[in-house]
């Protein structure tokens, strides 16, 4: 059996035919930073290959799923936008490869998804959030454009005039207004949360893997059209955002825990 590889931000482990991936920087809220970016990317090409799985579980440790940007990591590309341009090309990467693995990939939200965050669980084929949790894409609480994903996923998941109104906004809603909207699967209360995955993933792992997978393959089939027409735009339309005095400002004001105060 071939060991699932190791890395700094990330935790691999079998359960049997299960593969549970672990976003691991449970004292930063497994914000991401360069390493955990570039970890993910690796991570999900080697759950795609995975001949030794048939489902993939994603979930974080400790009290978040993902919160996101890791501030210190967010303010050195606004202090230095070429190092923005290497992340475009492994936040391309997480999403596409996100959308080429063949078996079923079931989020379990044991905390906050938020920013990258909430893009990486919304990606994931079923979504089990704790009732706790908040979900949302505050990319332009920091002067950016939600272009890693956000505006892609989320229109396609509650229709365009609901995914405008939190994308433009930025504001959180709860893991049990996401699950009445049909922006994820289901709000549970925290004690419930893994009955509830654990059994999905076991009716998954006893069905008939190949109608499974060409199922999850038809149903992307319009899901990665649309991808493939938008994501480079909305990456190219960060990266302008990322080289903007609002982005400065909007970094400045989350360090100093302050309203922003936008000029353009």
């Amino acid at each position: 059996m071939t060991t699932p590889p190791d890395y700094q931000t990330l935790l691999l482990q079998r359960r049997g035919r299960l593969l549970v991936m672990t976003l691991n920087r449970p004292d930063s809220l497994n914000a991401f930073n360069l390493a955990q970016h570039d970890e993910m990317a690796d991570a999900l090409a080697f759950a795609r290959e995975d001949a030794q799985s048939d489902v993939i579980l994603l979930t974080g440790a400790g009290r978040a799923f993902s919160a996101g940007g890791d501030l210190d990591h967010i303010a050195a590309n606004a202090a230095e936008p070429e190092r923005f341009d290497h992340e475009i090309q492994v936040a391309r990467r997480i999403v596409l490869t996100l959308l080429d693995i063949a078996k079923p990939v079931i989020c379990r939200m044991n905390g906050h998804a938020v920013g990258l965050g909430a893009t990486i669980a919304l990606f994931c084929d079923v979504i089990f959030a704790a009732d706790h949790a908040k979900i949302g894409d505050p990319h332009v609480g920091l002067g950016l454009v939600a272009g890693d994903g956000g505006a892609i996923i989320w229109p396609q998941l509650i229709g365009l005039a609901r995914a405008k109104e939190y994308l433009l906004s930025g504001k959180l809603l709860t893991a049990t207004r996401a699950a009445e909207i049909g922006l994820i699967n289901h709000a549970l209360p925290g004690d419930q949360l893994d009955q509830a995955v654990d059994a999905f993933c076991d009716q998954l792992l006893a069905g008939a893997q190949q109608a499974i997978r060409w199922t999850k393959e038809l149903t992307n089939i319009e899901l990665k059209r649309v991808t493939a027409a938008l994501l480079d735009i909305g990456l190219g339309l960060e990266s302008r955002s990322v080289r903007t005095s609002d982005h400065r400002e909007g970094v400045a004001a989350l360090r100093e825990r302050r309203a922003p105060r936008f000029g353009s």
